[in-house]
């Protein structure tokens, strides 16, 4: 027989073998086991075939793997909309492009390591699985499914950050020779996408359309089709779609020449994104989240705030309109802990426990206020955030990225109006129901504005709940936080406070409060979260991007054959995706003209991802697959003057640019850079533009 270890190297995957440091060591499988096994003995028997997954889904627990990150680890949740603070000026080094071919904090190498090492474990399972006569053919079928999953979400990473990686054959390698026979160059961009997408389709066959509540971070068919489509639909984006900026498709070819960049345009790309997306929304498993209306509550869990008339939705019950919801709530709780990964019917998949030690908790922690959340306080939102969030009425807040007025990508995108001005009097409170019983003294920027703004933004005057809070100095339950130059929370000269004056409130629960002691990572008493790599509303809006950039129609088959999808711009179709996000979110609808005219629709869709996904690690990669990146990262950051005390609180409350937080973009912030280590393994790898390659 042959051993495992054999086994492992014949079966080992290229980039495997040139990216690890000592080929010998990382072929050495037995480190799941105390002895040699062989082949038979490991995949015939169902535990120990079980350890071998479960090792594949440890990789996606790595740090490095993570879609909603802190600052810690990996930098991508971090773009134009939030930044972090701290002593070692890390946000001012990632937005100046101040990192290396190593990364910021040594990514460079580990997401490719990471992600190469989970891709060969999930091959080996795959490749051996069927000798094991234990399971029954649709246990195998689902496990099997799984390892694909697993594989093509490893790849799916390693994509959307250094853009086209090599492919490599299912069926292994020859581990006999030397590595510049093994070498191969990077796949294109079409040839990836394609590759996963039929990869994804065959996971989804043998997939379980549900998974047990003890089971519940194990991929779904939905989970395989909800990420084909999201690959699917960056594919068709014009970064990948023949439209990329010429020097970025010049740069990215390989050695002999081949664009790794579609050199031309195909829109039958949005047609295949469209479709995938409805394979997803046609299996009628999934659907928003929604917390209903109650009648009566307090600071922490207040009574619904009614959103103004609309002819469309307020006389009508969810689904069709929000008259028996709480918007506000419905978005809260959906990150925030309130609700168990199985009891939520919009999380298509979460990594669940595989969040690594850098998860949403620690990103809690950075946000918590210093003194009485005992949290680092360092983690705050730009203007344009801030800005994005509409009126409570659907409108755009009066001066509305004034900041950018004239400045080329912002057409159509800012207004002039002046800004609200005067702060919420005691006697006024009834008039501003949204900002609580504790509103006194808030800025009237902040009144009147849409739900998801109140369950994301910690403007200056809002009020944390800290339920948690001991009777011990400084912990309070609902408190107003002021960023003030001076209060407890802003600037005092200390490394830890919000540059713009806004700090976050996503994914903080009432209960939330960090330890007594302020540098400690003790979460018990924070909420357990899990994190929402892939949701439902998500689908929802590639269905709706995707349609509006069609000007033909199409036929495309189901992911399975069965059916035939004809696909155009229908403005029904493209409203099944977006009014139910609209309606859950308390907003009306989009006018007729905005729908029948593609550029204005664009830029409503660009805008409600930017809300709608606000630090979930979306915005980063959606800038640079739109091509927008240029325009909107080179942008000054803007906030509040958060050098300005209380007795200046008109000053505070003028937006000015924040010199602290720089930003530009360069040639070379389009991809990650590809470690020296991996260039010298490869011949035939080549750099991403920007980067150079090793002497």
């Amino acid at each position: 027989m042959k051993n495992l270890k054999k086994t492992a190297m014949a079966v080992s995957l290229l980039i495997a073998v040139t990216i690890i440091n000592g080929c010998k060591k990382f072929l050495d499988s037995d480190y799941l086991f105390d002895e040699r096994l062989t082949t038979e003995e490991v995949f015939t028997n169902p535990d120990y075939a079980n350890r071998w997954l479960a090792q594949a889904y440890s990789f996606l627990g790595s740090n490095y793997m993570q879609e909603v990150s802190s600052k810690k680890t990996v930098p991508f949740n971090f773009a134009d909309d939030m930044y972090y603070g701290d002593e070692n000026d890390g946000y001012k080094r990632w937005k100046n492009g101040q990192y290396t071919e190593n990364g910021l904090n040594g990514e460079s190498r580990e997401i490719w390591n990471t992600a190469y090492k989970g891709i060969r474990q999930a091959s080996i399972f795959i490749n051996n699985i069927d000798i094991n006569t234990k399971f029954s053919a649709k246990e195998i079928a689902d496990l099997k499914g799984q390892a694909r999953f697993l594989r093509a979400y490893f790849y799916w990473i390693l994509l959307r950050t250094y853009g086209p990686v090599p492919i490599i054959a299912s069926e292994g390698i020859d581990y006999t020779k030397e590595y510049d026979d093994i070498a191969q160059p990077r796949n294109s961009y079409e040839e990836c996408a394609v590759y996963l997408a039929n990869e994804l389709a065959e996971a989804a066959k043998g997939l379980s359309v549900q998974q047990g509540i003890q089971q519940i971070a194990r991929p779904t068919r939905g989970a395989a089709l909800a990420l084909r489509a999201r690959i699917l639909l960056y594919a068709a984006s014009p970064l990948a779609n023949g439209k990329a900026p010429a020097e970025v498709a010049a740069a990215m070819v390989t050695k002999d020449g081949k664009p790794l960049l579609s050199r031309s345009y195909d829109e039958s790309k949005w047609a295949r994104a469209a479709a995938a997306a409805k394979d997803v929304m046609d299996l009628g498993q999934y659907r928003l989240y929604v917390a209903y209306k109650k009648a009566t509550g307090d600071a922490a869990y207040p009574a619904t705030v009614t959103p103004p008339f609309d002819s469309n939705f307020s006389n009508s019950a969810w689904p069709s309109g929000w008259s028996d919801i709480d918007p506000f709530e419905s978005y809260r709780s959906l990150f925030n802990g309130t609700v168990p990964a199985y009891q939520n019917p919009e999380l298509i998949f979460t990594h669940g426990q595989n969040q690594g030690g850098e998860g949403i908790n620690v990103l809690v922690l950075h946000q918590l206020p210093r003194l009485e959340g005992k949290g680092y306080n360092s983690h705050g939102m730009t203007q344009k955030q801030v800005d994005a969030y509409y009126m409570n009425n659907g409108s755009d807040i009066p001066g509305m990225n004034s900041m950018y007025a004239g400045r080329p990508g912002y057409e159509g995108r800012y207004n002039s109006a002046p800004r609200a001005s005067g702060y919420v009097k005691q006697e006024e409170l009834a008039s501003y129901p949204e900002l609580g019983p504790l509103g006194v003294g808030v800025n009237k920027q902040f009144a009147r504005r849409e739900p998801r703004f109140y369950a994301s933004v910690s403007y200056n005057g809002s009020t944390w709940n800290l339920l948690n809070a001991e009777s011990v100095k400084d912990e309070k339950s609902n408190m107003q936080i002021f960023y003030y130059r001076g209060d407890p929370n802003g600037y005092k000269n200390t490394s830890y406070w919000p540059r713009t004056g806004v700090g976050i409130k996503k994914y903080i629960h009432p209960d939330d409060i960090s330890n007594v002691a302020v540098t400690a990572y003790d979460q018990s008493r924070m909420k357990q979260k899990v994190d929402p790599a892939i949701r439902y509303a998500e689908v929802l809006l590639i269905y709706a991007e995707a349609l509006n950039e069609l000007n033909g129609s199409y036929n495309i088959p189901s992911w399975d054959g069965s059916r035939t999808h004809a696909m155009s711009r229908n403005i029904l179709e493209m409203k099944k995706g977006i009014q139910p996000i609209r309606i859950r979110a308390g907003l009306a609808d989009y006018t007729s003209q905005v729908y029948a005219d593609p550029n204005q629709f664009r830029i409503k869709l660009k805008r409600e991802r930017q809300i709608e996904f606000f630090a979930e690690g979306q915005r980063y990669f959606d800038l640079r697959r739109w091509t927008d990146a240029p325009s909107e990262e080179s942008a000054p950051v803007y906030g509040y003057n958060a050098y300005a005390t209380k007795a200046q609180a008109d000053l505070f409350h003028t937006v000015v640019e924040t010199p602290s937080l720089p930003s530009i973009f360069t040639l070379k912030m389009w991809f990650w850079p590809i470690h020296y280590d991996e260039l010298k393994r490869n011949k035939y790898l080549t750099q991403n533009p920007g980067w150079t390659n090793p002497e």
